[in-house]
């Protein structure tokens, strides 16, 4: 049944699957991460500007709501407002998100095989490993875009120039203890949550792979999830990222907590949840449609060169 509607949908039958290697696993979802990535990246900048300008320090004073943030960043620049650092967006996006992805599916791959490993500890433990392998890379990237978004001068790589400059090569890491933070349980959320109801759809519907407006709902549920819990970890982590904090984690906390009460913490949720929610729909159903086709060309190559060398396929992949 299932390679018959694997074959159907023109997709390899999960006997092909199983002679895949851990590694090419790992390697086919990096592809497909880094896709998906600058693609999802890209098209939700305008929102993570937003978002960021509502953190920001001061930003209350400045602001009245989301709308009113949206209305000044287009009345002062136009269009290009709302993509401020999109280079350095589109080039960390890309390396992080085939980074986490890759660990991922080789965090899935590994502890599968695994005999005594509880199944439902997979999605959240391999989802841990992406974010903190990924996060070496992201923290450079999203500390450039937020300083660009938070109104600082020049293009990407001056700003980054800028900061090494004035900071070093650590000065790009500022906040990488609070993205820690915030990205640990952000990802296992979220990864685990979509990686749940993708489990639920298939068993439901008795399906290998999931249809793409199945995997837009349960990766916009999974981010809306994620982000309506962490909010108050990413706050804190845009005050230390912009500058406007200079304490650590628990210092910052303390000052928000002091100077704008428990509100202070929740800045900025109503646009990160709706970005994290579109983020999520957008980046899952990139990642399983880039995933799916480089795994299906994969296959076909591999299968062409095996036929090529005189092996049968089919008996090669039911042993």
């Amino acid at each position: 049944m299932e390679n018959r509607l694997s074959a159907s949908l023109g997709l390899p039958s999960p006997n092909r699957l199983k002679n895949l290697t851990v590694f090419e696993r790992a390697l086919i979802g990096a592809g497909g991460g880094g896709i998906a990535g600058a693609f999802t990246y890209f098209c939700l900048h305008p929102l993570d500007t937003i978002k960021t300008k509502l953190q920001t320090k001061g930003a209350s004073d400045i602001y009245a709501n989301a709308f009113d943030a949206v209305l000044k960043t287009f009345q002062t620049k136009g269009i290009s407002g709302f993509y401020s650092g999109i280079s350095a967006v589109i080039v960390g996006s890309t390396g992080s998100s085939a980074i986490y992805f890759g660990t991922c599916e080789l965090g899935k791959s590994v502890l599968s095989k695994l005999p005594n490993y509880p199944p439902v500890l997979i999605p959240p433990t391999a989802g841990a490993m992406g974010n903190i392998v990924s996060s070496a890379i992201m923290v450079p990237k999203e500390l450039i875009t937020q300083r660009m978004q938070a109104g600082a001068k020049g293009r990407s790589w001056q700003v980054l120039l800028k900061i090494l400059e004035k900071d070093g090569v650590l000065g790009l890491y500022a906040g990488y203890s609070a993205t820690l933070l915030r990205n640990l349980p952000a990802g296992v959320l979220s990864y685990s949550s979509f990686e749940y109801l993708k489990s639920a759809v298939l068993s439901k519907t008795k399906q290998t792979h999931m249809e793409p407006i199945q995997s837009v709902i349960c990766g916009a549920l999974a981010g809306a999830i994620s982000a309506s819990i962490t909010t108050p970890l990413d706050v804190v982590k845009t005050r230390l990222m912009t500058g406007a904090a200079k304490s650590g984690v628990s210092g910052t906390v303390k000052q928000i907590l002091m100077e704008e009460g428990w509100v202070g913490l929740t800045r900025g949720v109503g646009p990160r949840v709706l970005h994290s929610a579109c983020f999520s729909a957008l980046g899952y159903f990139a990642f399983e449609t880039a995933r799916l086709a480089i795994l299906n060309q994969y296959i076909k190559r591999k299968e062409l060169q095996m036929q090529e060398l005189g092996v049968d396929v089919d008996v090669a992949s039911s042993t």
